[in-house]
């Protein structure tokens, strides 16, 4: 019996009502032990049914089925009942326009491969012990210069931490400088995974609208001032695109440098912006030192890579490096020693210079290809640059059951509505664009939805 089958019988028993809401799963030893499979064959199931909602994992009291789990009611008649927005976020690799994946084909694979030789055949004998919890020392000091100079930063390499990506960033942060009860504020609509995260690990977790200036702040000073940490993504908003305004950012660096809070500002995709009008990071205007700021290297290079960062305001170094012993075992060496070469020979920087060009022209393809096939099914907000865009549903607020619809046809858009949090929504798909390579592939990829889509919506 392979993770697959287990996933699906759990998937099956839960649509089916056989299992509800809050029940408890067996152990993942147990069951493998109960199925004569490996362990890793029954993690791997849980691990899936976990990422799309199914299952919550409450660490010492075990895996339940997801208490916030809402299934669609059961008739007499046997009917497949539409997933939860969550089973939407697919993790496979098949399926086109997915959110926040490289264009794969103009990756620099041979110099990377040239540079992965020179690094594994230079590997010394003392390197081959534990890594440096904080990371690899070059790789630090490579980002520290490139953040300064790129990003406007002002930061030195003893303040770089390296990590695993995004949700590793949120935990380590969260784990050294949050008390039990912190008020912890993140954006609405915000990023899908941030949000499921944040659930199992901040209890005192709000949220704040977010309009086509960014985040609200008027809205965080009136009902959360009191707040220990706001969570935001000010250069291009996930999923939104919009950028937060300058007077927005003063008004929020001086909230947090006021009430002592601390800013962990996530600049997943602040590379890639469209004009000549480069966005500075919320950080650089930091002068106050209560921003955190952080970023990962999976969707400028690629996902598998799995290496994040953050910078440390200088007061809190000791701290991160006290509880980074216990709470991280250090970053494979190797993938560290590519990448710091990688960057320190200047390669990532033409990398990103020519994933620009190639994005603006990538985005121009896929909105030429929606209003084509589309012409009065959804309107477009254009925003300074990202990775993706949001069509706006031009009537009707039926996004999931369309998003569902353009899935069967392997195209991994998402409902906007599912990265809303409180009750004024805004309805319509978020489409990765990165990876179309030209206006006739765009278009012989919509025109499979085009009938169920008109079907739905007319």
């Amino acid at each position: 019996m392979g993770y697959k089958e287990i996933y699906a019988r759990y998937r099956q028993q839960i649509l089916a009502g056989q299992l509800k809401p809050g029940d408890r799963v067996p152990a993942i030893r147990t069951l493998a032990s109960e199925l004569q499979v490996a362990r890793k064959t029954v993690e791997a199931a849980y691990e899936i049914l976990i990422g799309e909602g199914y299952f919550v994992s409450q660490g010492a009291k075990g895996t339940r089925v997801n208490p916030e789990l809402i299934l669609p009611e059961t008739t007499g008649k046997t009917a497949v009942p539409a997933p939860p927005v969550s089973a939407l976020i697919q993790r496979e690799s098949k399926g086109e326009l997915r959110l926040g994946i490289p264009a794969l084909d103009a990756f620099p694979h041979k110099k990377w491969l040239l540079i992965s030789g020179k690094a594994a055949r230079s590997l010394r004998a003392d390197e081959m012990i534990l890594p440096p919890v904080m990371g690899y020392q070059p790789l630090r000091e490579a980002i520290a210069s490139y953040l300064n100079i790129s990003r406007g930063l002002n930061c030195q390499p003893e303040q770089i931490f390296i990590t695993s990506g995004y949700r590793a960033n949120l935990r380590l942060i969260l784990a050294v400088l949050a008390q039990p009860g912190d008020k912890v504020l993140f954006e609405d609509p915000g990023y899908f995974f941030g949000q499921k995260l944040l659930k199992r690990i901040a209890p005192n977790l709000h949220y704040v609208p977010v309009d086509r200036q960014g985040m609200d702040v008027d809205y965080l000073l009136r009902y959360h001032a009191d707040a220990r940490f706001a969570i935001v993504t000010p250069t291009h908003h996930s999923p939104l695109a919009v950028t937060l305004s300058l007077p927005r950012k003063h008004q929020l660096l001086e909230w947090a440098q006021y009430n002592d809070s601390w800013i962990i500002e996530d600049d997943y995709d602040g590379e890639f912006h469209y004009t000549r009008k480069v966005i500075p990071a919320l950080k650089s205007l930091d002068v106050h030192d209560r921003v955190i700021y952080t970023g990962t290297f999976s969707k400028t290079m690629m996902p598998a890579m799995r290496v994040g960062y953050l910078v440390m305001p200088k007061e809190t170094i000791a701290r991160f490096s006290e509880l980074g012993e216990i709470l991280e075992t250090g970053m494979s060496l190797l993938p560290q020693k590519i990448l710091a070469q990688f960057l320190s020979e200047g390669h990532f920087y033409r990398h990103i210079k020519k994933m620009r060009t190639l994005y603006q022209q990538r985005r121009r393809m896929m909105l030429d290809a929606m209003q084509a096939c589309f012409p009065d099914v959804f309107d477009f907000e254009l925003t300074d640059g990202g990775m993706h865009i949001v069509a706006f549903l031009a009537r009707g607020t039926q996004d999931t059951a369309l998003a569902e619809i353009w899935q069967r046809h392997q195209l991994r858009v998402l409902p906007l509505s599912g990265w809303y949090m409180q009750t004024q929504k805004r309805y319509g798909l978020v489409i990765g664009y990165t990876n179309i390579r030209s206006l006739d592939q765009a278009r012989e990829l919509l025109q499979r939805t085009v009938l169920e889509t008109r079907a739905l919506l007319d």
